[in-house]
């Protein structure tokens, strides 16, 4: 049976728009005029009347964490409660009231920034924690991902006293004293998540349901997700196995490219010889590149920096890897049919990161490999064009811009800034440059994506715009959610536009967003979301 969608204003992925389209099975049988479609029909088929609305393929968030995001669905909400730290720590006591901790449980919350605190102008330490208990250890993380700060019964869990060895790639903050302050800093925030018990396989699969609920709401219906490092307690397998359930069951309702994380050759080795490699699966879970964690970020200062913070000058941020791990774990990669995608944020990680990548390309040429630099923000001139040269794909994240506009030149000083965050200008040169959220760094809310790529100021237009000349046409912004994020996962063919034969994954929007002015394009609702054909989110007036 075919179901004929008409007066729509649909964008195909190519200008000018059309009027209508046909779905049959969970594929577009026609795209075009509403004339010549309804000639496909026969008396069995349905009509939709789109009612004049804005339809459009349905949004890919190209880097994100889906279990991240449904985990932290379940735990302490702090995003919103990020104005005061008063108001951070009231929202982890209204936690803790209305969901009790369990005998060797944690109290979890994520989302805090101390950059919006108007109260205090400093991260949250475990003095402040202990004023919500001193009898449950509490975890709660910034919103960046790269920083948490636990309690003194945290503390006492983990064993952490004074003087605390430091770990690679990662910091434990203490006082003058040598005491610990309650902070851990990317690598070290391991020590915290190996201690807080975890979901068991039913429990996953609960967080990718609410995920993918939401996400739906958003007008997402593919997402290239980060999972396996969330728990490192469970196995790859079981993650593996909670999707792939959820997709024999009808209920994963986002398409899933999992970008896979492994630290180490002999893990990525063992996950290789079990059969995986980037393209194994289905259309709705499928195995990515392998992904590996670069350096930190800008917010924490700890983004790997070729020069010291201009407003720290005592560091230059973390780099997880040295660049012989990098460069071992890009190579096998590479010569085992995986592509690699890496989280870079300050230049000097971007450095090992091209230089990785070179090494491996000019040791085992490869047409096609897609490898990518994930975030792509503090970078230089020079490193944009080496970008281009060897043909990379680039995750951008336009939402950061949201918060980052009032951080950039303080953190890395005008110099640096003036050649950041360049988006605009790799595709000038030819980059393929996809968009998301880094969810939950940032809610996957695309026309806020959206709004920031083309405005780039903040989304109430308080402080910018940062760099104007690097903004993106609608046209692109929209391309960069669609179909530059199907072609990041090599599913450009299947995916990301409205054209016969592809997927009849679509997203119907309350306005045009070529008529909206750039600074309202974040008003613009998700009025329904479709997967397949199959309708996966309906607003309700």
């Amino acid at each position: 049976m075919k179901t004929l969608y008409y007066n729509g204003q649909v964008y195909t992925g190519t200008l000018p728009l059309v009027d209508a389209f046909v779905v049959e099975g969970d594929t577009l049988a026609y795209v075009g005029s509403q004339a010549q479609a309804r000639a496909l029909l026969s008396s069995q088929d349905t009509e939709v009347d789109l009612q004049g609305w804005f339809v459009c393929a349905g949004f890919n968030d190209s880097h994100m964490h889906l279990l991240g995001y449904g985990n932290m669905l379940h735990a302490a909400q702090l995003a919103p409660r990020t104005h005061r730290l008063e108001d951070m720590l009231a929202c982890l006591r209204e936690h803790l009231d209305t969901h009790p901790v369990a005998s060797g449980g944690w109290l979890f919350g994520r989302g805090w920034n101390h950059d919006y605190f108007s109260d205090v102008s400093r991260m949250p330490t475990r003095e402040d924690l202990d004023r919500v208990s001193t009898q449950v250890p509490i975890c709660a993380v910034r919103a960046c991902g790269h920083c948490l700060v636990v309690n003194s019964k945290g503390l006492e869990v983990l064993g952490v006293g004074q003087h605390p060895q430091q770990p690679d790639g990662g910091q434990i903050g203490v006082d003058d004293l040598g005491q610990p302050n309650g902070l851990f800093f990317d690598n070290a925030m391991d020590l915290v998540y190996d201690a807080i018990p975890v979901p068991d396989k039913e429990q996953l699969k609960a967080r990718i349901r609410s995920a993918c609920r939401a996400l739906n709401a958003q007008g997402v219906t593919s997402v290239q997700s980060d999972d396996y490092c969330l728990f490192r307690q469970i196995p790859w397998q079981v993650v593996n196995e909670a999707y792939q359930e959820l997709e024999a069951s009808g209920e994963l309702t986002v398409r899933v490219y999992e970008q896979c994380n492994f630290t180490t050759v002999p893990e990525l080795q063992n996950f290789v010889e079990r059969g995986n490699h980037t393209g194994a699966g289905t259309s709705f879970f499928k195995i990515g590149p392998l992904k590996l964690l670069g350096d930190g970020a800008l917010g924490a200062r700890t983004a790997f920096l070729s020069q010291p913070y201009a407003d720290d000058l005592s560091t230059q941020g973390l780099a997880v890897f040295t660049q012989e791990a990098m460069d071992a774990l890009v190579s096998y990669a590479h010569t085992h049919q995986m592509q690699v995608a890496i989280h870079t944020i300050g230049d000097a990680c971007l450095d090992r990161v091209l230089e990785a990548y070179q090494k491996a390309l000019e040791a085992h040429p490869r047409e096609d490999h897609r490898h990518g630099v994930v975030h792509c923000q503090i970078s230089r001139a020079d490193q944009l064009e080496r970008i281009a040269q060897l043909g990379l794909h680039v995750y951008c994240q336009s939402i950061f811009l949201d918060y980052d506009n009032h951080i950039v030149e303080q953190r890395v000083g005008p110099h640096l800034a003036q050649t950041s965050y360049s988006w605009k200008t790799l595709l000038d040169k030819g980059v393929c440059v996809s968009n998301g959220s880094d969810c939950p760094v940032e809610l996957p809310r695309v026309m806020a994506g959206i709004q920031c790529a083309v405005t780039r100021t903040t989304l109430d237009g308080s402080v910018g715009p940062y760099l104007p000349h690097e903004a993106f046409t609608v046209q692109e912004a929209l391309d960069s959610y669609t179909k530059c994020g199907a072609q990041a996962s090599f599913e450009e063919e299947v995916k990301g536009q409205l054209k016969l034969g592809m997927l009849a994954d679509f997203v119907v929007l309350s306005a045009n967003p070529f008529q909206v002015p750039a600074e309202q394009l974040s008003s613009i609702s998700v009025l329904a979301t479709y997967v397949g054909g199959r309708r996966v989110f309906q607003h309700e007036a």
